[in-house]
């Protein structure tokens, strides 16, 4: 059973900004399947700032390094060892941008595609079966920029018959909702969206899942009738009595 707790632990679940305050219901589920594998993890509820990415992505170094200090501070203090975190973006911060913000940054990051997989090929935990066609969006931290494209799908295939879009893992295509485009230029984010939605429905799935909360949402907005889940939601979404 996850300690959901301030105090204690030394496994920190991060669910970043939009899952905490917007996607409340998959922060819930990413928690439920860190119970069920049995991850002795700690949250920190509204103690933790934001990672930062979208403040350095806007150009604002000094800001987004102030960001992760007080992170890091508040991370050391609560005895973290390991961050598990279901945002690709920051995982990507985390993983990539801490280091060469913080010079003594040492603390493992995961991202929950990962955690989730191995624990599948050890038996912990499995999906809903589904039985039918999922198509998988790559989100671009998780996917080009990380280089993590085989956990979500060994995932995915748990749960139903996997069929790729044209382009795909390193060639994938935007969702459109990231980087401020959804803020700064909604009309030409929902065309992206949309023509994404489009790829999936080429390969005649039935689903297009995805394991990034601002892409599920924003092709969720624009799915023209084709199911959209975030990988979550591919497990039970309540504990087992």
């Amino acid at each position: 059973m996850g300690i959901l707790n301030l105090f204690g632990g030394n496994t920190l679940y991060y669910p970043g900004c939009l899952t905490k305050f917007v996607a409340k219901d998959l922060g819930e589920n990413y928690k439920r399947i860190l119970d069920k594998i049995g991850i002795d993890f700690i949250v920190l509820r509204d103690l933790e700032v934001c990672c930062g990415n979208p403040v350095l992505n806007a150009g604002h170094e000094k800001e987004a390094r102030e960001l992760a200090k007080k992170n890091f501070k508040l991370f050391k203090e609560r005895g973290v060892k390991k961050i598990i975190t279901s945002c690709p973006a920051c995982f990507h911060m985390f993983n990539k941008n801490y280091p060469q913000l913080i010079k003594k940054w040492d603390i493992k990051v995961e991202h929950i595609t990962q955690t989730i997989a191995r624990a599948i090929k050890k038996g912990k935990i499995n999906t809903k079966k589904l039985n039918t066609e999922i198509t998988y969006h790559d989100p671009c931290h998780l996917g080009r920029y990380e280089g993590i494209y085989e956990e979500p799908r060994e995932i995915i295939k748990k749960a139903g018959n996997l069929k790729e879009m044209k382009l795909a893992r390193n060639y994938s295509f935007c969702c459109g909702g990231g980087s401020g485009v959804k803020s700064n230029q909604p009309n030409l984010a929902d065309s992206i969206a949309k023509e994404r939605v489009n790829m999936a429905k080429e390969t005649n799935a039935k689903v297009l899942c995805t394991s990034c909360p601002m892409c599920y949402l924003h092709l969720k907005e624009n799915s023209g009738g084709l199911e959209v889940k975030e990988i979550s939601q591919l497990f039970e979404d309540r504990k087992e009595k």
